[in-house]
């Protein structure tokens, strides 16, 4: 059935990277110690997506383990260009042509998403993410814990809040993703596993999808 509304994630599905990973391999690559910090923050990101901790936790974590800039994190968000998935990016004519229907909904930074998705013809307000909290000298302070996104479940507190109507389709490669068919917010939920496969988020999905090409196929049954 085409859907009426289609919410794509962002780290590992839309791009290949985590991105918080990302700022932290940025910020943290001088130093032996430092690349022991990347690892476990990498271990955090798969802690999170996998649900073993609370996704504030996952998100706090990685943040208090690195000393980020508003300079650090503009850097990486124009190299994630280059990170597209390789599916999304030559569909991107089809993502264009349909944006009016996409929302991406993340748990990664707005700041760092938007430079990326404004590429494929995504609207700002179709842009969902958490939000940096800077101190005066533009260095990361944390983020904001009042967003919705700093919980597992914020992202169906937000399409909810959308008040979208109709068939409701969720790609996502997390089981936070998931919790967006769990919680009624979507319709359907298909886990997208051409960057990683967990396997207690494809077990619980509609459908696996081994890029955005398996959709596509399916889009207009």
């Amino acid at each position: 059935m085409t859907p009426d509304y289609l919410i794509i994630d962002f780290d590992s599905t839309f791009i290949t990277k985590e991105s918080l990973d990302e700022l932290a391999s940025h910020v943290l690559s001088q130093s032996s110690t430092d690349k022991y910090i990347v690892k476990k923050i990498q271990q955090i990101t798969n802690d999170g997506m996998s649900g073993k901790i609370s996704f504030y936790e996952s998100i706090n974590s990685r943040l208090q383990l690195m000393m980020a800039s508003r300079d650090d994190v503009q850097v990486v968000s124009k190299n994630l260009k280059d990170h597209v998935s390789p599916s999304f990016y030559r569909n991107k004519d089809f993502i264009n042509k349909h944006q009016r229907k996409i929302y991406f909904v993340s748990g990664g930074f707005r700041e760092m998403l938007l430079p990326v998705l404004t590429e494929y013809g995504i609207n700002n307000e179709h842009v969902f993410g958490n939000e940096f909290i800077y101190d005066d000298k533009d260095k990361v302070l944390g983020f904001d814990k009042n967003n919705p996104l700093a919980d597992l479940n914020g992202k169906a507190k937000i399409i909810k809040s959308l008040s979208l109507m109709g068939e409701i389709h969720a790609i996502g490669d997390g089981y936070n993703d998931y919790q967006l068919k769990a919680s009624g917010a979507v319709s359907k939920f298909f886990a997208f596993t051409e960057n990683v496969y967990r396997k207690n988020v494809c077990e619980l999905a509609d459908k696996i999808l081994s890029s955005f090409d398996d959709y596509i196929k399916i889009f207009d049954d």
